[in-house]
């Protein structure tokens, strides 16, 4: 049988809001014809959403058109600074990471971020030989819950649970038909009774029981 483990990324595996507001605010810096700051509080409030809700949020007072066109363009500036700087890695990360290799998943990551966000996370910080695939919003165009499920059937999992932060991420996979781990190690509550997690290096313990439910 073949069991996999998909987390969410923000939140769940590290920490990049202070990278990223540095990084929007040094691209916003070059462009004189926005007025706008921002924050890592604002980075961290919509930690999680898609990336258009994030455009519509974060540059609500410009047009549609503005609004996407800054997105992309505050990415790209994003994407090439993580590669710089990395970010903060949740405490035990690889080492929980290894475990759960050592009992046999293969791991994944499915995040509602930009091409080039999960490769600078998995470069940066070299953790690529640990994750079979990954996919996100950027790459399809698609919804957490769509692409959860193509992860899922691309990779043949005979078995799978998702590992976020919020409630996004809950009905995400709640939606893809996987079962949920709620990672109370980041930005948002579950409004849901859930297996839960205070800290990564519980995950393994927490998986190997919810599977051998099966």
């Amino acid at each position: 049988m073949k069991k996999g483990i998909l987390f969410d990324l923000d939140g769940t595996l590290w920490d990049s809001s202070e990278q990223v507001a540095v990084s929007w605010k040094e691209a916003l810096e070059q462009r004189p014809d926005v007025d706008k700051e921002i924050t890592v509080e604002m980075v961290q409030a919509v930690m999680g959403k898609s990336m258009y809700d994030i455009a519509d949020i974060l540059f609500g007072e410009y047009s549609l058109d503005v609004r996407r066109e800054l997105l992309v363009y505050c990415c790209q500036e994003e994407n090439e600074y993580i590669r710089r700087h990395g970010g903060s890695l949740l405490e035990g990360l690889e080492n929980t990471l290894q475990q759960l290799k050592d009992l046999g998943y293969h791991l994944y990551i499915v995040s509602n971020c930009q091409v080039g966000y999960i490769e600078a996370f998995l470069e940066y910080h070299r953790l690529g030989h640990y994750f079979d695939d990954f996919e996100s919003f950027g790459g399809t165009g698609k919804e957490k819950d769509h692409n959860i499920r193509l992860v899922a059937d691309r990779n043949h999992l005979d078995w799978a649970v998702y590992v976020g932060d919020t409630q996004g991420d809950y009905l995400s996979a709640t939606k893809a038909g996987l079962p949920f781990i709620h990672a109370r190690t980041g930005y948002g509550t579950v409004e849901a009774e859930t297996p839960f997690i205070k800290e990564l290096k519980e995950l393994p313990q927490l998986v190997e029981k919810l599977f051998q439910k099966e």
